[in-house]
């Protein structure tokens, strides 16, 4: 094989590892996007199951001293 031939091959390797790096690199990003979404509406969920509702109209306005 000559020196020209070794050296298309190579070229030609080196851009297929740059292509498949960059798919994974992709691959990897959306991976950790999805996590994170799916953390962050975990954590909304949570926070809005333990916050308290809002009392009825007309309740929660006064303080009943009798009580």
């Amino acid at each position: 094989m000559t020196q020209k031939g070794r050296s298309m091959d190579t070229d030609l390797a080196m851009q297929m590892v740059t292509m498949r790096t960059a798919a994974t690199r992709g691959s990897v990003q959306m991976a950790v996007l999805k996590k994170t979404h799916d953390l962050e509406a975990t954590l909304l969920n949570t926070l809005l199951q333990s916050a308290p509702a809002a009392p009825p109209p007309g309740q929660g306005l006064k303080i009943d001293k009798q009580a």
